[in-house]
C-alpha cells in the first residue's frame, strides 16, 4: 500500500513561511517584515541581519549546508549559484556557519552569460539578485543534500531587468494601484491591496528513460523530430481521465509529497488526452508566488521522473499527431479583504462594479490582442496553437450565455434588465440528485474564457514561465482601469458616466467576444471579417513587444522601459533561431548516422533475399522487388532532402543574428526539416523494426 502521507503535517514543512517567521523572529522584526511584504518598502540592514540569522538556523535544522539566490533569467528556466554557510577557518581550525543580512538581501552572480539582448556585453559581468520577500524562502532536498533557496529578482549593473520576476512585480504594483482607484469610485475605502491570483494547470508527458536515451531528438530538442504514428493514438478517448497506471501513480505520489513539503498546493492530477500525457494543477496563489511555484513544479516533475526510471517531457509538442501540452493560466484579481473583482454575483446585470471590470478587461484584451498572443509565443507552441487540440492563434473571449446576453442587452438597448439563470438539471435517474445547473457552458476551444469568477488563458506553452502572460494581463488591465478612472473621477454624475462607459467599452470591443467553436475554419474566416489578428508564429508575434502602443503602455505603468523591451525582442529572436538550429542539426545527425545506414542495411537484406530466392530456383519475387523499389525511392528522397537541409542550415547559420535570420529559419529551414521528415516516417512503416535505429511512437507512449 506504500507509506502513509499526512498532508496536513508535512505541508509547508520546508518553507520559511509566515508561521515560522512568527515563531522565530522578534515581534518588532516580524512586524517590520510583514509590513514590507504587504505594503512595500526597504528592509534596513540590522533587521535583515536578524532575519538572515533565523533563516540560516532554521535551514541548518533542515539539513541545509548551502544557500542560493534562486532567480529566473530570460532562459525560461531558473538559475542558482550555491554558497556554503561556512566562514573562513578560525585559528583553532574550526569554522562557523554564518549568513548575513547583506547576503540575504543581495547577491552578485555573473550576468554576462545570461541572455540580455544587448543590455550587457560579455566584458560587463556584474549583475545583482535582490530578495523578493513576498515569495517565501524554502529548503530544497535533493541529491545535493539540502539547499536554502531564496527567491530573488535579477537586474543588471545599470538597473535593467534581466529576469522574469522584476517586471512581474512591477506589473502587480501597477494593477494594484489602478484597481484601488477603481474600487474607491464605488465607495470601497477598506480594501488596501489588490493582487492578481493565478492557478496554472501543468500538462506533461512521461516516457521510459531507457527508450528516451535511445532518441537523440528527445535528448537534444525535447521533441521527436521523426516518428510515424502507431496504429492507435488518442482516437478512442480512453486515456483521458482514465485509471492512472500504478507506475505513474507512484510517481505522482512522490511528486505531491515533495510539492506539499515546499508549500505548493498540488490539488488535481489526472491522465490527459494523449497516451502518456498527464496533468497537475495547484490551488490559486498570488501571481509572483504562483510563478515561483510553477517553476518548482516543473523542476520536481523532471527530478522525480528520473527517480522512477522515466523522463518528463515538458515540450509543447513532443509527438506529432497526438495532443500537445499547454499550461492553462487561470487569472483573477482579489482584494486583501477577500473581494474577487471577477465575481459576477447572482445577478450580474445589477452588479455595476463587476460590469465595469468586465468591460475593461474586454477592452484590454481586444486592444492588446497581439501582445497577449506574443506572451504565449514559443518555438514549441508554434506546433500547438491553431491545431485541433488547443486554442487557435486568434485571440477571442468566451463569456458564456449569461454574460453575453447581459452584454447584448447593454449594447442594444442601453439597459440590462435580467440575467439568465442556471436552473436545474435532471438526470432522469430517481436515485441520483437533481443538479444545480450553471448559467453557462464551458468552451475549451477559446483562448481566453470566463469560467465563473476568473479568466482562463489557455494559450500558454507547457514549458514556459507563466510570468510573461501575467505581466501582460496585469499591465493591459491596469491601463484599462486607469482609462476608466480618468473618465469617472472627473464625471459630474457618476452613475450616468459609469453606465455610459460600460456600454461604450462593450460596444467598441464586442468583436472580440466569441462563444462558438474556435477550432472551425468558419471562425478563422469570421475573425478576418471582424478585423481580429491571426498571428500564427512566434517570429510574427515578437514585433508586438515594441509596437508604439506597447512601449507607451509599459513605460507609463513602469513595467518595462523601451530598452528592456528591445532587449527582449533580441533575446526572443535569438532563442527561436537557436532552437530551430539545434533541431535541424539533430535531424541531420540522426538521418546521416542512424536512419540512412539502417535503411541501406535493410535494402541489402532485401537484395540478398531476392538473390537467394532466385538461386534456390524461385522466380516469383515480385513482393520483395516491389518492396525494394519502394525503399530505394524513399531513400533517394531522404538523401536529397537531407542534402537540401544541410545546405539551407549552413546558409541560415551564416546570416547575421536578428529578425531576418529568425524569419529565414521559420520559412526555409522549418520547411526543409518537414521535407526530410516525410520520407523518413514512411520508411519507418516499412523497414524491419529490429533494424530501425530508435524506439517508435508506440514504444514511447504506450509502454511507460
Amino acid at each position: 500500500m506504500g507509506d502513509y502521507v499526512n498532508v496536513a503535517k508535512i505541508f509547508g514543512e520546508n518553507v520559511f513561511n509566515d508561521t515560522v517567521m512568527q515563531e522565530r523572529l522578534p515581534k518588532k522584526v516580524y512586524s517590520k517584515l510583514k509590513s514590507i511584504i504587504e505594503e512595500g518598502g526597504e528592509l534596513d540592514l540590522a533587521t535583515a541581519d536578524v532575519i538572515a540569522h533565523e533563516m540560516k538556523e532554521w535551514a541548518i535544522e533542515k539539513g541545509a549546508t548551502h544557500y542560493t539566490h534562486w532567480f529566473q533569467p530570460l532562459t525560461g528556466v531558473t538559475a542558482e549559484k550555491h554558497d556554503a554557510f561556512l566562514t573562513a577557518p578560525l585559528p583553532s581550525g574550526k569554522v562557523l556557519m554564518s549568513f548575513s543580512g547583506k547576503e540575504l538581501i543581495k547577491g552578485e552572480p555573473d550576468a554576462s552569460s545570461f541572455p540580455s539582448g544587448g543590455l550587457r556585453a560579455t566584458f560587463e559581468a556584474r549583475g545583482y539578485t535582490a530578495w523578493d520577500c513576498t515569495s517565501p524562502a524554502f529548503v530544497r532536498q535533493d541529491a545535493a543534500g539540502a539547499t536554502l533557496c531564496i527567491p530573488t529578482a535579477f537586474c543588471s549593473y545599470t538597473g535593467e531587468a534581466l529576469d522574469q520576476k522584476t517586471p512581474l512585480l512591477r506589473s502587480m504594483e501597477a494593477i494594484n494601484k489602478q484597481s484601488l482607484r477603481l474600487l474607491k469610485l464605488f465607495g470601497n475605502t477598506t480594501s488596501r491591496k489588490v493582487t492578481p491570483s493565478v492557478g496554472p494547470e501543468q500538462e506533461y508527458f512521461l516516457v521510459d528513460e531507457e527508450k528516451f536515451l535511445q532518441r537523440k531528438d528527445l535528448i537534444y530538442a525535447g521533441r521527436t523530430l521523426f516518428g510515424a504514428m502507431p496504429p492507435k493514438g488518442q482516437e478512442m478517448d480512453d486515456h483521458y481521465f482514465g485509471t492512472i497506471p500504478q507506475r505513474i501513480a507512484a510517481f505522482m505520489k512522490d511528486v505531491n509529497t515533495e510539492l506539499w513539503k515546499l508549500g505548493v498546493t498540488a490539488k488535481t492530477q489526472h491522465n490527459e488526452v494523449a497516451p502518456a500525457q498527464h496533468e497537475l494543477a495547484p490551488i490559486y496563489a498570488e501571481a509572483n508566488v504562483a510563478v515561483d511555484h510553477n517553476q518548482v513544479i516543473m523542476q520536481t516533475l523532471k527530478r522525480v521522473a528520473c527517480q522512477h526510471g522515466m523522463k518528463c517531457l515538458l515540450h509543447e509538442k513532443p509527438f506529432a499527431g497526438v495532443n500537445g501540452s499547454g499550461k492553462h493560466n487561470n487569472w483573477s484579481i482579489t482584494t486583501d479583504d477577500g473581494i474577487n473583482l471577477l465575481d459576477p454575483g447572482k445577478t450580474p446585470h445589477e452588479n455595476v462594479q463587476f460590469l465595469l471590470v468586465l468591460s475593461c478587461i474586454i477592452k484590454a484584451v481586444d486592444k492588446h490582442a497581439g501582445l497577449l498572443r506574443e506572451s504565449a509565443a514559443d518555438p514549441g507552441n508554434d506546433h500547438r496553437l491553431g491545431a485541433n487540440e488547443a486554442p487557435p492563434a486568434i485571440i477571442s473571449i468566451f463569456l458564456g450565455e449569461q454574460l453575453e446576453d447581459v452584454v447584448e442587452q447593454l449594447v442594444n438597448t442601453g439597459v440590462a434588465a435580467s440575467s439568465i439563470r442556471g436552473g436545474k438539471l435532471s438526470t432522469g435517474v430517481k436515485s441520483l440528485p437533481t443538479l444545480n445547473k450553471d448559467a453557462t457552458d464551458r468552451n475549451r476551444t477559446s483562448p481566453f474564457a470566463f469560467t465563473g469568477n476568473k479568466f482562463e488563458f489557455r494559450m500558454v506553452g507547457s514549458r514556459d514561465s507563466i510570468a510573461a502572460p501575467n505581466i501582460v494581463l496585469n499591465t493591459i488591465v491596469a491601463e484599462a482601469f486607469s482609462d476608466a478612472c480618468d473618465v469617472l473621477e472627473s464625471a459630474e454624475d457618476f452613475q450616468e458616466a459609469v453606465h455610459d462607459l460600460i456600454k461604450k467599452n462593450f460596444s467598441d470591443h464586442q468583436r472580440v467576444i466569441f462563444n462558438g467553436n474556435g477550432y472551425s475554419e468558419e471562425w478563422v474566416e469570421e475573425a478576418v471579417r471582424r478585423g481580429l489578428p491571426n498571428i500564427r508564429s512566434m517570429v510574427d508575434a515578437i514585433p508586438e513587444l515594441v509596437k508604439e502602443e506597447s512601449v507607451s503602455m509599459f513605460e507609463k505603468y513602469g513595467v518595462f522601459t523601451k530598452t528592456e523591451l528591445e532587449s527582449r525582442v533580441e533575446v526572443k529572436y535569438e532563442n527561436y533561431t537557436k532552437t530551430i538550429n539545434i533541431e535541424a542539426k539533430t535531424m541531420i545527425d540522426m538521418a546521416s548516422k542512424q536512419i540512412v545506414p539502417a535503411v541501406i542495411k535493410y535494402e541489402k537484406s532485401l537484395a540478398d533475399a531476392i538473390i537467394s530466392l532466385k538461386a534456390a530456383g524461385l522466380e516469383e519475387v515480385s513482393v520483395q522487388r516491389e518492396l525494394l523499389d519502394e525503399v530505394c525511392v524513399l531513400l533517394k528522397e531522404t538523401q536529397e532532402a537531407l542534402d537540401a537541409l544541410v545546405e539551407i542550415e549552413a546558409e541560415a547559420n551564416a546570416m547575421e543574428e536578428g529578425r531576418e535570420q529568425a524569419v529565414f529559419y521559420h520559412d526555409r529551414v522549418m520547411t526543409a526539416m518537414e521535407a526530410l521528415r516525410a520520407p523518413v516516417d514512411k520508411l519507418e512503416m516499412i523497414v524491419d523494426k529490429e533494424m530501425w535505429p530508435m524506439p517508435s511512437y508506440g514504444d514511447l507512449i504506450f509502454e511507460v
